[in-house]
């Protein structure tokens, strides 16, 4: 949005102009889900802490001072209402992890139990993660982004991006330690 059109856009915002929330929301709406839903994948959900954000947005038009862009303004607060709602209520959803490495063609039945206690733990050590730092490794691990689009979407620093994916890497191998030396040993005698 050039800056003539964002200034008049916050000054009709803060003069309780409805109509420039409505016309906010119209463009952001879309934009806003899909911030929330790299965190949060319940449709239903997303949906109710995008008209959060636009809520908070109304709440504190008095106090807005974007210097920039607005998008990435409601961005940032569309991931800090995905991590709030994370960090209150401790719900993190599980991601399907695929094994990679075949274990030969018949899989036994105990093979089938050591394949879902190793994911239940690893789920379990990703959900012990900080909300931003198991974000963070999501976005890397699971949707395959650069450090530079992570930066990008959370609105921080590569270094910050860095910096957490180091910290959730050293947590996961600390918890998981155990289930790696098993898994190398299984390697080897296979």
């Amino acid at each position: 949005m050039p800056q003539p059109e964002l200034n008049d856009i916050i000054d009709r915002l803060k003069a309780n102009d409805r109509t420039a929330l409505r016309d906010i929301f119209k463009s952001e709406y879309l934009s806003v889900c899909k911030t929330i839903h790299r965190f949060i994948r319940d449709k239903n959900l997303v949906e109710d802490l995008a008209q959060e954000v636009f809520l908070r947005l109304w709440d504190k038009r008095d106090k807005i001072n974007i210097t920039s862009s607005l998008s990435a303004y409601i961005r940032r607060m569309a991931i800090n209402e995905a991590l709030g709602y994370l960090r209150k209520s401790k719900k993190f959803e599980e991601e399907e992890i695929q094994p990679d490495i075949s274990l030969g063609h018949d899989h036994s039945g105990e093979d089938d139990y050591l394949y879902g206690e190793l994911k239940g733990n690893i789920m379990a050590a990703i959900d012990s993660l900080p909300p931003k730092c198991k974000a963070v490794f999501q976005m890397s691990r699971f949707e395959e982004m650069t450090y530079q689009e992570i930066a990008d979407q959370m609105g921080i620093s590569i270094k910050t991006v860095e910096n957490q994916m180091g910290k959730a890497l050293k947590v996961l191998r600390s918890k998981l330690q155990n289930y790696l030396t098993m898994m190398i040993l299984m390697l080897l005698f296979l």
